[in-house]
């Protein structure tokens, strides 16, 4: 009886100094966190510094985005055989001269992925690799300063696919106007007086006219994160049917070193395209269509996979 009295009286006191220990290591935890916070907010005043400095800055990230598969005689599916991959990648890179009286912001964004479905039992399908997303654009934008937060400034945007059908359509923005920053990553362009040029060999769907440009663009790295959206508006004074906008937004995660985890996803309204899609390249072609009789639908695309910081 007494052995069990000592054991039972051993175990409450070894409970209740584990316990004791571990609300001591918790109220230790709190502390901690203040210390990394105050410390981290002390490294990004300085990168604030850093890049409100003179000069230029230059940076790159992208997402790489992959997989393959083959299948014999998995009769579950609609194709027992076939082998199958999707290949993409992502790069946004920028190139940004700031100085006392004026800026020059440059971009680009280019967005290609490749799909393949080889069915093994039907020799007359397409068993390569065909382009599935095709997104190239390029920005640059020159600011003469009012003050800190304003500018008079031009831009220029180009805009089209490059894996098929170059520059058909393709699209140049040249404009003037103002440029608000009201931060150091955050641009603010608004054009009301802009020339939207549509190069394509539709020309009975795709013109250009002139119209209001308006762009937003936020670029930030924050520890190990890295973000860009942009958000690229025209429209048309002549008819709506002529105005478009493209929203873009890519995160990159580093995980270890340069290597992490990133993810893209864009959103587009154009009815131009809509329009030439339901005329010319749509499995059962309208001939017949116009912009009056079309659902102008939303496009979209994402991308998944593995990201590489430069």
């Amino acid at each position: 009886m007494k052995k069990l009295l000592y054991a039972a009286t051993a175990f409450f006191v070894l409970v209740a100094a584990h316990a004791q220990t571990e609300e001591e290591l918790k109220a230790q935890i709190g502390p901690k966190k203040d210390s990394i916070a105050a410390i981290q907010g002390r490294v990004n005043a300085i990168q604030a510094q850093l890049d409100a400095l003179p000069g230029w800055k230059i940076g790159a990230f992208g997402t790489i985005g992959g997989s393959l598969s083959g299948f014999n005689n998995w009769f579950s599916q609609g194709i027992p055989n076939n082998s199958s991959g999707t290949i993409g990648f992502t790069v946004n890179a920028f190139a940004n001269q700031q100085e006392e009286k004026f800026f020059w912001r440059n971009a680009a964004n280019v967005n290609l992925n490749w799909v393949k479905l080889d069915d093994k039992d039907d020799p007359n399908d397409e068993d390569g690799f065909r382009e599935s997303t095709d997104v190239f654009n390029i920005t640059s934008l020159y600011g003469y300063k009012l003050n800190d937060k304003f500018a008079i400034s031009t831009l220029g945007e180009y805009r089209t696919t490059i894996l098929s059908n170059f520059n058909d359509p393709g699209y140049l923005d040249v404009g003037v106007g103002g440029t608000w920053t009201p931060i150091a990553d955050l641009v603010v362009v608004i054009h009301p007086l802009n020339y939207n040029f549509v190069f394509s060999d539709e020309d009975t769907i795709f013109n250009s006219s002139l119209g209001a440009k308006i762009v937003a663009d936020y670029t930030k790295q924050i520890g190990a994160v890295s973000f860009k959206t942009n958000l690229s508006m025209f429209q048309s004074y002549e008819s709506g049917d002529l105005s478009n906008w493209t929203w873009t937004n890519s995160f990159a995660y580093t995980l270890w070193k340069v290597i992490g985890v990133g993810f893209d996803f864009g959103l587009r309204n154009n009815k131009q395209e809509t329009l030439n899609y339901i005329v010319n390249n749509a499995p059962t072609p309208d001939p017949t269509a116009t912009f009056d009789t079309i659902d102008n639908e939303l496009q979209t695309y994402w991308t998944l996979g593995l990201s590489y910081t430069f």
